[in-house]
């Protein structure tokens, strides 16, 4: 029985690794990444913009809109999931806007909005002191002081001690990536997508 299991053992150890695919993290801690080599001026500004899969103009966006477009790059259209899931259950999100229903063009880009989606998607995880309990292609928000809230990605690059991920965000310098994990109270910690 050996000699017929044998050859087929070693023909197993001695085949080629496939390598491993990236993590969906990964994925998106590279897409966030690749968003700093591109200018962007930020912009608050109201845009009307195409539905589903539409951006604001590309030289343009603010903190939310850098997640967009990184989730975007992974085949996963936040315009339209917030969209539709705010149809759905408009009663559950804020108010704070004076909205009286959803709103394509700007839904998904407002931050308690993104935090109501993520929570409501089962996708809220702790908020720690730990640096080490943020992971790459993780959210994190932030409270600014005076009403303003912040998101950012975390990403697999660290500080030079390697003691905390950076972040790629965009706080008003557009799409950069920075050492701002605990810059700000931490309101939100978060992680959607196809994790393994």
């Amino acid at each position: 029985m050996w000699p017929l299991i044998l050859p087929a053992v070693i023909g197993l150890l001695l085949a080629p690794q496939r390598p491993t695919a990236p993590s969906f993290g990964q994925r998106l801690s590279n897409a966030a990444i690749a968003l700093t080599a591109v200018h962007v001026i930020y912009d608050p500004a109201y845009f009307r913009i195409p539905y589903p899969n539409g951006d604001v103009p590309p030289d343009r966006g603010v903190c939310t809109d850098v997640v967009i477009r990184a989730y975007r790059q992974l085949g996963i259209d936040l315009q339209r999931i917030v969209h539709e899931d705010m149809v759905a259950h408009f009663q559950d999100y804020p108010h704070l806007w004076g909205m009286t229903g959803p709103d394509s063009n700007i839904d998904h880009r407002r931050v308690p909005n993104l935090m109501t989606f993520f929570d409501r998607h089962h996708a809220l995880l702790a908020i720690s002191s730990d640096p080490t309990d943020y992971r790459p292609g993780d959210l994190v928000c932030w409270d600014l002081g005076g009403g303003i809230l912040h998101i950012g990605i975390v990403v697999d690059r660290t500080v030079p001690d390697g003691t905390r991920h950076l972040i790629v965000h965009n706080i008003g310098g557009g799409q950069v990536m920075e050492d701002r994990l605990f810059a700000f109270p931490i309101i939100g910690h978060y992680r959607y997508g196809r994790w393994p």
